[in-house]
């Protein structure tokens, strides 16, 4: 299988090598985790460390099988270590092994183990598993491949815009750059939206009707960017003829989110520095899944570069809620550990009524902090009274200032 590499991920993880704290790899099934983990084999490799102090174990795979009792897996991985010098061990799904905190324990306290290890939902931290692990561990969380790293490992020499509906349509699964024929993509993302959605949405939640969670799928996917809320999807649903209760409506957003085939924004109120509590938004984790659930209904442009903006933010390690200033609202309050941005995203702002629309919320705010509107005309940056207005697929490529 072809590698591309995913250089963001792979500085996160060699920045805390060789340092005694569990390295936790989270992210939607086939977003790549596997491959960062053989990346990190190779650099080891090419650094000079020797193969027998390389442990990497798949529990997908059926030959690990028996490893999966967590005493068998201690065992092993404990005859294995390397006395005297560094054992890398890399476990790729490991909450597919039972009790597997005890085992990572086990290792964690260990000289000379540094220990690597990756899983495709919630269940992986969740808080009674954080609460064992505190202090033990740091989490990366991996995405699909962004718009640069699409565009870096196509190669093709295209436009931007060019790239960016490729990217749509193709899909932002590595390995759906390695297929050739569009029936090829669509018949590999069918197959992987209906792994999560079965594997850890059905089985997390223990749901025995699925036709309801196909409805709500269809509902997310059609409602990017739009604030909801568990009464009105319930609501619609009821419309549709799929009968749900808020309570159950609820557990299945959990167990979608916790999939992280979604996420979910909050909404913050800027002024009042605090989340509320009601009306969401829901962002997809690739939108090429988006088309094969609508079809061609799902090509609404704002949304679709909206939902695009919202996972590069969190690829840029920003805590990202929509944003409330008194009657206003900005699509995106962007917050780290040292400051704030405020962005808004418009497919087109050409027509002045438009931008004017759209700047508004952004000079209502009263702070120093950066605010940017992003759109997808074709025009060098401008600035207005300290907002600037940037192209979004040079801003996303990292080339805007």
């Amino acid at each position: 299988m072809q590698l591309f590499p995913r250089p963001d991920y792979q500085r996160q993880l060699l920045s805390f090598r060789d340092k005694q704290i569990i390295k936790v790899i989270t992210g939607v099934r086939r977003c790549g985790k596997s491959s960062l983990l053989s990346l990190l084999r190779e650099t080891l490799l090419a650094e000079g460390v020797e193969d027998s102090r390389i442990i990497c174990l798949n529990f997908e795979d059926y030959d690990a099988d028996p490893l999966r009792e967590p005493k068998a897996l201690h065992d092993y991985l404990k005859s294995r270590l390397v006395y005297g010098k560094m054992t890398y061990i890399l476990l790729d799904e490991i909450q597919q092994v039972r009790d597997f905190v005890r085992v990572v324990d086990s290792l964690f306290i260990r000289e000379n183990v540094d220990l690597y290890i990756t899983g495709s939902n919630a269940d992986l931290l969740s808080a009674e598993i954080a609460t064992l692990l505190t202090g033990r561990y740091v989490e990366i969380k991996m995405l699909p491949l962004s718009f640069k790293e699409f565009v870096d490992a196509s190669n093709t020499g295209d436009s931007l815009s060019s790239a960016y509906r490729r990217y749509l349509e193709r899909s932002s699964f590595p390995f759906a750059l390695q297929l050739d024929a569009d029936q090829s993509v669509r018949t590999y993302l069918e197959g992987v939206l209906a792994t999560i959605l079965y594997k850890d949405v059905v089985a997390r939640c223990r749901i025995s009707d699925s036709s309801v969670l196909e409805s709500l799928i269809r509902f997310l996917f059609d409602s990017i960017g739009s604030e909801v809320s568990t009464r009105k999807i319930a609501n619609t649903l009821r419309s549709t003829r799929s009968s749900a209760d808020v309570k159950t409506i609820d557990k299945y957003l959990s167990g979608i989110v916790g999939s992280q085939l979604f996420y979910e924004a909050k909404r913050f109120d800027v002024k009042g520095k605090r989340l509320l509590a009601r009306f969401e938004k829901y962002y997809a984790v690739d939108l090429a899944l988006r088309r094969i659930v609508l079809g061609r209904a799902g090509a609404d442009v704002g949304h679709m570069l909206e939902n695009v903006i919202y996972l590069e933010l969190l690829r840029r390690g920003f805590d990202v809620s929509v944003g409330k200033y008194e009657d206003f609202e900005v699509d995106f309050v962007a917050r780290d550990d040292n400051a704030s941005q405020y962005l808004q995203v418009a497919a087109s702002v050409r027509s002045q009524e438009t931008l004017k629309r759209e700047l508004r919320p952004l000079q209502a705010i009263q702070d120093n902090y950066p605010k940017i509107l992003l759109t997808l005309d074709d025009d060098p940056p401008l600035n207005y009274d300290g907002i600037w207005r940037l192209n979004a697929l040079e801003w996303l490529m990292g080339q805007a200032p």
